[in-house]
């Protein structure tokens, strides 16, 4: 059968062959020769495509191409530093609409638009729609974190602001926000908070209105940097004086009232496994070979939900922080330390509460039984990745007074490997990136970069949470009652099409039936396929960029990337609300039971939980992304002008981004790359010469000198030291145009091109200065005074998520 998203695009094609013909249903489906059986996905694509106001019905209900007249199409609008701008529409699998300079209409990067669509998609064209933006639905910024600088008195008495403030964003620095006088004063230099009250608009198409929220500090002091990136995502760093107050009236050891209900499994060997600098410990684990030969494997979390009640100031506050943060230097927690360090970590040789998952594996790695009950358990040691990992390879004094805890350990491994086998088996994609830990000193300078290794003890407890994880998923889905799961749906049609594309030019093919959705397995093989081959990089990033984002829903949808059916997230209450929510699901059925009033309560709650912190979790990985940036930038600034090894990692069609060993990232701007002139083969992902045919593509080598770094803008900039070196391309270029060579530039000037995703200029600082007094009154229209000429108007966690 075909897919709504093949069908979707036949159907467009048809229309856009026969832009003058409206069609009904049954004249499509004639025209284009379908099968009785493909009606029913036929009439799924039409109102899909009707819905995203790619199509319409005309008076007579016949189908027509384009939204109708006045009609809105929402989505979210991503800037370019050069005026114009795309929309991604949403829900919709084709490319996103291009919104030219006039037609922005002053919206900023990020915002939620709506659009009407002025033209459609030319056939066979990869370019999407041109459109018009109507209305700005929501900004995404609509508090601005940026460096504060003081107007002169004059320019405050003329103007009636008391200074400017200008964002490190890198779509957002091109604008200033003039600030009103609330009493806060702060110096120049600080970074401040800025609450936006007037946006651009057409007389002031570059400037903002807004007022103080609060002084970070300045900018040249320690840990204002983080703090800044922190609250410019909407990241809460300080707790309430409520919400502390609360945390303080929790009795710090489990009472006798604590332990009703539960069972005690105090004298069961649990561990917890952690990395060494690790301060909350929220899971545990127990292994041991039953009589039958299979494993009996537990799985003990801290039971947050306990603690953390509904309708309390502690819950209200976990709900809109969402998730903890981990940045470099510190972690902004989801829960009070009292909390996280305190009661609601597994703390070894004290008694603490537990949500259980007990379950028996047998040697294919199939779960036969299993047990979901809340427990009191006592960690028997607090062991490191480090140490186990030691241990595992022979070294058991590594485990100090643990010793005897060795045997127990080397089933763990044993397990994890039967997991492994069997997730691999059923066509789990598995990426096994490098991440990067900054080191940093005593004032948040980062000192060095080292690469985290993933060993056997780490892996084992992955494989322990996801089986976890996929255990309470599956039992609450089988008794038919509402649940919060993690999904990772299939990926679109087209998505697919284009990564099956791009594999066959290197000669490789996915076995796929006709009209059926690719599956987990048919990935995997091709990652498997290509390890360790020339290829390998190309396939595994164009492959990431086909799949879908993983987010939270109360509807089983699966987990495509695990290839597993049901998927929750269990195993991380103190850092996570997902999981904590799971807990207090489990207590409320356990408790209350599953009649139509509990169930309700909970069909009615759970989706906004999912979107509020599938929201939260995008905001902390944006934080922890954009900080890694700033830190990596700053460890590079003393040392431009070295050499240095490097990887391409990314091919656009302005340069390419590099990769250091130490996972550091920048670009080589195509303006640099004198030798030739270069384009973008995108079905290769790959820069090539047109008279020289030299090659740039992901996964090759490459030696690249360091030419700059703005660490404001988190931006580090190479160029190619020996061009000579690089390969000629082993694939048809008759197409290539062959130019001359750009004009040869300095290193390290400014290049003004476009960066990754379109931000912010190269080089030099992006930011705008308001410059003289004559130029501000200009600016402004002369507030105050006598009326001038209006200006001109203008066209990315810390700890492993278990997936």
């Amino acid at each position: 059968m075909t897919t709504i998203g093949h069908m979707r695009n036949e159907l467009l094609s048809l229309l856009r062959r026969n832009k003058n013909v409206n069609y009904s249903a049954t004249s499509m489906s004639r025209a284009m020769k379908l099968e009785k059986s493909d009606y029913g996905v036929l009439i799924d694509a039409l109102e899909a495509l009707e819905k995203d106001r790619f199509i319409h019905k005309d008076k007579d209900g016949l189908y027509a191409l384009g939204a109708p007249d006045a009609a809105a199409v929402e989505g979210t609008f991503r800037a370019n530093d050069k005026g114009f701008g795309f929309v991604a529409v949403n829900d919709s699998t084709d490319p996103d609409v291009f919104i030219a300079p006039p037609n922005t209409h002053f919206a900023l990067d990020g915002d939620t638009v709506d659009i009407k669509i002025l033209h459609p998609m030319k056939p066979g064209d990869t370019r999407g729609a041109d459109g018009e933006v109507l209305k700005i639905i929501e900004h995404k910024y609509s508090s601005i974190v940026g460096e504060y600088k003081p107007l002169s008195d004059r320019e405050a008495i003329q103007t009636g602001f008391i200074g400017t403030v200008t964002s490190n964003a890198k779509k957002m620095g091109k604008y200033e926000i003039f600030i009103k006088d609330t009493g806060m004063l702060p110096q120049a230099g600080d970074m401040v908070m800025t609450e936006v009250t007037r946006f651009p608009d057409q007389q002031h198409p570059e400037t903002m209105e807004g007022m103080l929220v609060k002084d970070l500090g300045n900018k040249n002091d320690p840990g204002v940097d983080i703090m800044s990136i922190v609250a410019q995502n909407h990241i809460k760093a300080d707790f309430p004086q409520d919400v502390l107050d609360y945390a303080n009236e929790i009795p710090d050891h489990v009472t006798d009232k604590d332990r009703q209900g539960r069972r005690d499994i105090t004298d069961e060997p649990v561990v917890t496994i952690d990395g060494d600098d690790s301060k909350d410990f929220d899971d545990a684990v127990s292994v041991k070979v039953l009589p039958n030969g299979n494993w009996r494997l537990g799985v003990h979390i801290a039971d947050v939900s306990y603690y953390v009640t509904p309708g309390s100031p502690l819950d209200d506050e976990a709900y809109d922080r969402g998730t903890s943060t981990y940045l470099t230097d510190r972690v902004i927690p989801m829960l009070p330390f009292r909390l996280s360090n305190g009661i609601c970590s597994l703390n070894p040789d004290e008694d603490r509460l537990a949500m259980s998952c007990v379950m028996e594996i047998d040697h294919q790695g199939h779960i036969v039984n299993h047990e979901i009950f809340q427990s009191v358990i006592r960690s028997h040691g607090r062991l490191t990745y480090n140490n186990v990992n030691k241990a595992l390879e022979g070294d058991a004094s590594a485990l100090g007074e643990h010793e005897d805890l060795l045997p127990m350990l080397q089933e763990m491994a044993q397990l994890h490997e039967v997991l492994y086998k069997m997730r691999r088996a059923r066509g789990a994609i598995d990426f096994d990136d490098n991440e990067a830990q900054i080191i940093v000193d005593d004032n948040g300078h980062p000192i060095d970069i080292v690469l985290r290794v993933r060993g056997t003890s780490e892996r084992m407890i992955e494989s322990m949470m996801l089986a976890a994880n996929e255990t309470v998923a599956k039992h609450y889905y089988d008794m038919k009652v509402p649940f919060l799961y993690r999904v990772h749906e299939t990926p679109d049609a087209d998505s697919i099409h284009d990564f099956v594309e791009f594999l066959a030019t290197f000669g490789i093919h996915i076995q796929q039936e006709k009209g059926k959705d690719v599956t987990p397995r048919m990935l995997q093989q091709v990652v498997s396929d290509v390890a360790g081959t020339p290829e390998e990089a190309m396939v595994n990033v164009k492959l990431l960029r086909s799949l879908k984002q993983a987010r939270y829903s109360p509807d089983p949808l699966g987990h495509f990337g695990l290839a597993a059916k049901y998927y929750s997230h269990f195993t991380s209450p103190i850092r996570r609300y997902p999981d904590l929510v799971a807990h207090r699901l489990i207590r409320t059925y356990a408790t209350q039971g599953t009649g139509d009033e509990v169930k309700e309560k909970w069909r009615n709650a759970l989706p906004d939980i999912a979107v509020s912190t599938s929201a939260a979790e995008r905001r902390s990985i944006d934080a922890e992304r954009s900080v890694d940036d700033l830190k990596k930038a700053e460890f590079m600034e003393d040392k431009v002008g070295q050499d240095f090894d490097a990887v391409v990692s990314s091919v656009l069609g302005f340069g390419m981004f590099v990769q250091l060993p130490n996972t550091v990232e920048g670009l080589v701007h195509i303006s640099t790359m004198t030798d030739d002139y270069y384009q973008f083969v995108e079905k290769q992902m790959a820069l090539v010469g047109g008279r020289t045919h030299k090659m740039y593509r992901i996964g090759q080598a490459i030696r690249v000198h360091l030419d700059q770094v703005d660490v404001e803008q988190h931006q580090v900039d190479f160029s190619i030291i020996d061009p000579d070196a690089a390969p000629t391309a082993n694939f048809d270029t008759s197409d290539l145009k062959k130019e001359a060579p750009v004009k040869p530039m300095r290193r390290g000037g400014n290049f003004n091109g476009p960066r990754r995703n379109g931000n912010g200029p190269r080089g030099g600082n992006n930011k705008q200065q308001h410059g003289s007094f004559e130029d501000l009154a200009k600016k402004w229209g002369n507030k105050g005074g006598s009326k001038r000429n209006e200006p001109r108007a203008n066209r990315g966690p810390r700890r492993s998520q278990h997936k």
